[in-house]
């Protein structure tokens, strides 16, 4: 599985920005797909996740209710829909991937992730 995040860009505080996150080489139906952010000096966290198995999400505590995780699977692409941005989401947002192989809720936790795409930066600023 290939995946291309895009979106990502320069927005102020209070801000709206869409990440895609489009996968190739393979359709995403028993795939978990996630999205993670790592700012400058932390370590990636993640942020969001869909199971398409259950039709489940999962948001952390810093972004439920503004943050809002989609998919189109006509297209095989992951959206992010970020709302009410804050200078602390400035990051670099990632997607990825991994197999499901029974029902169950989306995890966020990165080592289980097999499939990454390339980042989008974020940047929150005035």
């Amino acid at each position: 599985v290939q995946l291309q995040a895009s979106g990502g860009g320069l927005v102020q505080p209070g801000g709206s920005l869409r990440l895609s996150c489009a996968a190739s080489g393979s359709t995403l139906e028993n795939y978990a797909i996630g999205w993670f952010r790592q700012a400058p000096g932390q370590e990636r966290q993640g942020i969001s996740c869909y199971t398409n198995r259950d039709k489940t999400t999962r948001y952390s505590d810093s972004v439920k209710g503004r943050f809002t995780i989609s998919i189109d699977n006509a297209k095989n692409t992951v959206y992010l829909q970020l709302d009410n941005l804050k200078p602390e989401d400035t990051a670099v947002y990632y997607c990825g991937t991994y197999l499901t192989y029974y029902s169950g809720n989306c995890r966020l936790t990165e080592q289980i992730y097999d499939y990454w795409g390339q980042g989008t930066q974020v940047t929150v600023s005035s």
